[in-house]
């Protein structure tokens, strides 16, 4: 049976074996065969993506619960929050911005296009890898941000940018308007609720062809209650402030992102549309510093280097306290574990992403990944899908990750279709 959706869920490696058929006595057909349907429907509900598309096959009925808004609705009230990750394979790029299309030249020198039109699912829980295609995406665009099962793609090129919305699992497309002043590589921000969603691009202003600079940050702002503002909501950046072109980390109504020489957070609030600055613990002495929401609350990851006060080098965690203003350290790497780190980085640094209790490390410049379970205390290796093995032989491929919850309906969505309604009220915040 063919599906209407351009998604594919390939099984990578796992730790977990699946037996093919249950024989168990007590399985009568007498008995299961009678079950509610409002009964079966809940137990679907709480299936895991991979094994729901799955359960699909069985008959027509199951099929069409994609398409039943009783089901989808019940979906929404009972499905639990699943705190995966969502990576990409890509090249190394100084501005760690991977594009949609990739020039790579074959041995006569022929210039060819690679299209990047799959990412790879991680299931934290069960050490389980999907792949998943991305080929309805159209070229030129890149994963920037996500949030509420919906991945954030933006425009490479340079000017005013356009964003798309898209939920991988069931293939849909949601175009928001361009923004309203040219960039280059914006910061973006990204939160998706229930009913509402708000998008922030920030820094990388283009001044003139050649040139760029941190002036600006461009908010968009759609809600149920019928209040929209498409980027009409603009703030100034901090003076003199230097944000890494990447993606911003959203914890309750903020978006963070670190900012660079010196070492300091910036934080904006959606509400009031201003920035402050925060300053970072042990700020002269951080490397690579990376920012990842847990939990709730916000968590700074850095190296940590005092060789002249004989300080063993380290990796630190350290959460930001109710305050706002103040760090409390939450966890050190084991220092043999540290040791293998560094070593393995090579000096090229690290990037990470959180979500929910686990937070993933992942070394620049290579597709390895280090898992840490704040709640358990545990580090560990995360052995790489074989099918991110499989894809490219450049040394300089790496992963890029998102912390992404899978679901199998975003009806937030619905509320770009109704931008042209002149009922909605405007406000510029």
């Amino acid at each position: 049976m063919l599906l209407p959706f351009s998604y594919t869920f390939t099984p990578g490696t796992s730790s977990t074996n699946v037996t093919d058929s249950v024989t168990s006595p007590w399985m009568d057909t007498r008995i299961w065969s009678k079950l509610p349907q409002t009964l079966i429907d809940r137990v679907l509900a709480f299936l895991p993506p991979p094994a729901f598309f799955r359960a699909r096959c069985v008959c027509k009925r199951w099929y069409g619960l994609l398409f039943s808004n009783n089901f989808l609705e019940l979906y929404i009230q009972i499905s639990p929050r699943r705190h995966w990750f969502l990576f990409f394979k890509h090249k190394s790029l100084k501005s760690y911005i991977y594009r949609n299309n990739n020039s790579t030249s074959d041995s006569s020198g022929k210039t060819m296009t690679a299209n990047i039109c799959e990412g790879y699912l991680f299931d934290p829980y069960d050490i389980a890898w999907y792949r998943i295609s991305f080929s309805f995406v159209p070229p030129g665009f890149s994963p920037a941000a996500a949030s509420g099962g919906l991945i954030c793609w933006v425009s490479d090129e340079a000017g005013a940018k356009s964003i798309i919305l898209c939920n991988p699992l069931i293939g849909s497309l949601s175009q928001l308007p361009p923004t309203l002043r040219p960039r280059l590589f914006p910061s973006i921000g990204l939160k998706v609720g229930p009913s509402s969603i708000d998008v922030a691009v920030a820094g990388d202003d283009l001044i003139s062809p050649y040139a760029v600079k941190n002036l600006s940050t461009e908010s968009f702002h759609i809600d149920a209650g019928g209040f929209y503002s498409l980027w009409g909501t603009t703030s100034s950046l901090p003076r003199l402030c230097s944000l890494e072109s990447g993606q911003m980390v959203c914890v309750d109504d903020r978006f963070y992102s670190m900012n660079y020489n010196p070492f300091s957070v910036l934080a904006y609030e959606i509400a009031a549309n201003s920035w402050c600055k925060i300053q970072a613990p042990m700020r002269r002495f951080l490397r690579s510093p990376r920012l990842v929401e847990s939990m709730g609350k916000l968590i700074l990851v850095a190296a940590v280097e005092k060789s002249k006060l004989n300080v063993p080098k380290s990796l630190r965690l350290w959460r930001l306290q109710p305050c706002g203003t103040t760090w409390m350290e939450i966890e050190r790497m084991p220092q043999q574990l540290y040791l293998q780190f560094a070593e393995l980085g090579g000096g090229h640094g690290f990037d990470c992403v959180g979500h929910g209790e686990f937070i993933a490390i992942i070394i620049r410049g290579s597709i390895k990944v280090l898992l840490f379970d704040i709640l358990r205390k545990m580090w560990q290796w995360i052995h790489p899908c074989s099918c991110i093995d499989g894809v490219g032989d450049d040394d300089d491929d790496e992963l890029h990750g998102f912390a992404y919850e899978p679901t199998v309906t975003t009806p937030v969505t619905g509320l770009l279709d109704q931008i042209t309604i002149p009922i909605f009220q405007s406000f510029t915040g």
